[in-house]
């Protein structure tokens, strides 16, 4: 492992320095990389900041407003003060949204007025003379036939190659226009900027030696080529976090744990993810959103908020303290960091609790200014009317109660009982605070990985390559129409087949796992089902609805036996297997004693009150197998640190985990 700057102004520079560092440290020679696994925020980043292309919309005529009405719903019912993103900042602006006729009908998708192609051709003209560089092509109904749209998209090119074109047929081919304009819009705004960093990164690689295939995260939890990435950006939005759940389920694997609650904290924002039995959810269609938008692309279930080290803390326009989402960022960072900042922020706090060993930050590589941080909580404590330590053990509570009440949206509010769960902490903040997170959720053990700082990026050294592909179906139980079923999973298979032959891919090496979006009729939202292989039959299609039943009653305690039931969607998953990490080494060390650097004052608050602790600072490294040993204690690695409060224990297990819990668990 190794670890670099980041480098704002072109993250792919930053990437292709971090793998010709990583290589030169160790030896390595860059020709023997067979692959390289990518992880980027580049999508996310470009809608939570609003810094995409100048995006155009040809569409259905009269339903140009699309983008504009929504579902006529408020995002806050009772709030008379609210943001809605798709109006206060759309993603295509009204005066580049250009109709067109054409129509298809239900159910079947007959067409009831055919394409006017000169129509198209003229929209074209103007959205490319208006500047326009990236254009979504949305059409009514063209879920259940992509005829009309991609006829549109041959006009396009034709009329503007140089622009970044789209399809909803293509990117989200299901139901729910104002989701799948929405989400295609999404696809075409930042489509230029990831295709161009796409670009980049692959001739960068190359022109450093490396022979390596590209291999980039996507929102489902598999990687996806270089090529898929540039056509369908919008797979990227969760690439990172995504990548996180995987790693960390990996990392509680190892140490047998099934039922996990990953928990990866940054500088700027903590994402949650559950795994239950091994499994982790995907995000349905009512619960998926990015930066205020709705997303219809399959994503493993993250829930992300603004909680990181650089996290600022300040007391809000009615006197309220807070902290964050507001972030001191990489630059300047935090005042400890020593580039200039001047806000109060966590990595600051957990300094002047003396919980961050200022010498032996990154390993060494890195040293931590205390003066400045204790001159930034001392302005903050002023201003609170409070003392330094209290300020400081503030700021840390705030912020832990904050990532604690997301967990319990993502368990308690679903029916989890995360007492159940282990907490996995990692990310170069989550060790710091993943004990008192927990302990504020009832939960009495914590895993951190053998290296908590880059287990996302171990996420993606276990993904597959994997593709989804998805139908409109709208059938009804004691109707459903078995050859049309049976023939949409074919369709799909023939789809996906088609994706991994391009991608140089042994079909004997790829599996598909079928699954369906369910309803009983007259409901607004579907819960995800398995479905069997094969042709399927009344008895098959029997067992899927008698699984609806109990997937329902598991969400919502309750079934109804006797009412019918409605499949929406059928969907089909396509992954091929790829080489996996190994597991980790783990150390040889005999001796807690020599493991132990020093012992330092640490403050703790314990039973409602603040004291001064005697503190272990451990090297992780040299922490001997399968010894328990007493907290409170630090615990010092190149990246990351971890906090173990009083009343806790910890332990380096065989599998390179360490775990943490309370002592009298």
């Amino acid at each position: 492992m190794h670890k670099i700057s980041t480098t704002p102004d072109d993250p792919s520079r930053g990437v292709v320095q971090g793998l010709v560092a990583l290589c030169d440290k160790f030896g390595i020679p860059r020709e023997t990389i067979d692959t390289v696994f990518h992880g980027t925020t580049i999508a996310t980043n470009a809608i939570l900041e609003h810094d995409g292309a100048i995006t155009g919309m040809i569409t259905t005529g009269g339903y140009r407003d699309i983008l504009h009405i929504g579902r006529h719903q408020r995002p806050q019912h009772y709030s008379i003060m609210q943001d809605i993103p798709w109006q206060d900042r759309p993603l295509v602006k009204r005066r580049h949204r250009k109709t067109v006729t054409e129509r298809l009908v239900p159910p079947k998708g007959e067409v009831l007025e055919p394409l006017d192609e000169e129509g198209v051709r003229q929209a074209a003209r103007e959205l490319k003379e208006a500047g326009v560089e990236a254009i979504a092509i949305c059409f009514l109904f063209s879920y259940l036939d992509s005829a009309h749209e991609a006829r549109a998209m041959e006009i396009v090119r034709q009329e503007y190659p140089a622009c970044f074109a789209t399809t909803s047929s293509s990117v989200s081919p299901q139901f729910r226009e104002f989701e799948r304009f929405t989400t295609t819009a999404m696809n075409a705004f930042v489509g230029p900027k990831v295709r161009n960093y796409v670009t980049r990164l692959e001739s960068e690689i190359e022109a450093s030696g490396f022979k390596a295939d590209l291999r980039i995260m996507a929102s489902n939890g598999g990687v996806a080529t270089p090529a898929m990435v540039a056509e369908r950006p919008v797979l990227t939005l969760l690439s990172g976090p995504a990548a996180g759940v995987i790693g960390g389920d990996w990392a509680g694997g190892l140490s047998g744990r099934r039922n996990l609650i990953t928990f990866d904290v940054g500088g700027t924002s903590a994402d949650i993810g559950i795994v239950t039995d091994g499994g982790f959810g995907e995000a349905t269609a009512r619960d998926t959103w990015i930066a205020g938008f709705p997303v219809m692309v399959p994503m493993i279930d993250v829930h992300t908020i603004g909680a990181g080290g650089g996290s600022i803390a300040h007391l809000d326009q009615a006197g309220a303290f807070k902290v964050g989402p507001r972030s001191a960022g990489a630059v300047p960072g935090p005042a400890a960091y020593g580039r200039g900042g001047t806000r109060a922020t966590v990595t600051d706090a957990n300094v002047v609790l003396g919980r961050l060993d200022g010498g032996n930050f990154l390993g060494g590589g890195m040293s931590l200014d205390e003066v400045a941080a204790r001159r930034v909580i001392g302005d903050l404590a002023r201003e609170l009317g409070l003392s330094d330590r209290e300020a400081a053990e503030g700021v840390i509570t705030v912020i832990n109660a904050n990532m604690a009440n997301a967990i319990r949206s993502r368990t308690v509010q679903k029916g989890i009982d995360p007492r159940h769960y282990a907490l996995v902490a990692f990310g170069g903040a989550g060790p710091l605070h993943g004990v008192e997170v927990a302990e504020m959720l009832g939960v009495t053990e914590v895993i951190v990985p053998p290296h908590p700082g880059i287990t996302s990026a171990v996420g993606l050294l276990i993904s597959d390559l994997r593709y989804d592909a998805i139908r409109t179906s709208f059938q009804v139980s004691g109707a459903a129409d078995l050859a049309r079923i049976n023939a949409d999973f074919a369709a799909m298979a023939k789809e996906l087949a088609g994706r991994f032959t391009a991608d140089g891919i042994d079909l004997a090496k790829v599996t598909f796992e079928r699954r369906g979006d369910l309803r009983y009729v007259g409901q607004g939202y579907e819960l995800r089902v398995p479905f069997p292989d094969g042709t399927l039959d009344e008895a098959a299609l029997g067992k899927v609805f008698e699984a609806f039943h109990e997937i329902h009653k598991r969400e919502y305690g309750h079934h109804f036996a006797d009412s019918a039931i409605e499949i929406v969607n059928l969907r089909l998953v396509g992954a091929a297997s790829a080489a996996k990490i190994a597991k980790p080494a783990v150390g040889t060390a005999t001796s807690v004693a020599a493991a132990l650097l020093r012992t330092g004052m640490c403050t703790f608050r314990v039973a409602a009150k603040l004291a001064d602790y005697p503190t272990g600072f451990y090297r992780r490294e040299l922490l001997p197998i399968g010894e328990r040993v007493s907290g409170p204690a630090i615990i010092l690695q190149m990246d990351s640190t971890t906090v173990v409060p009083p009343h806790y224990t910890f332990e380096a297990d065989a599998a390179g985990n360490l775990i943490v819990r309370r002592a009298d668990a």
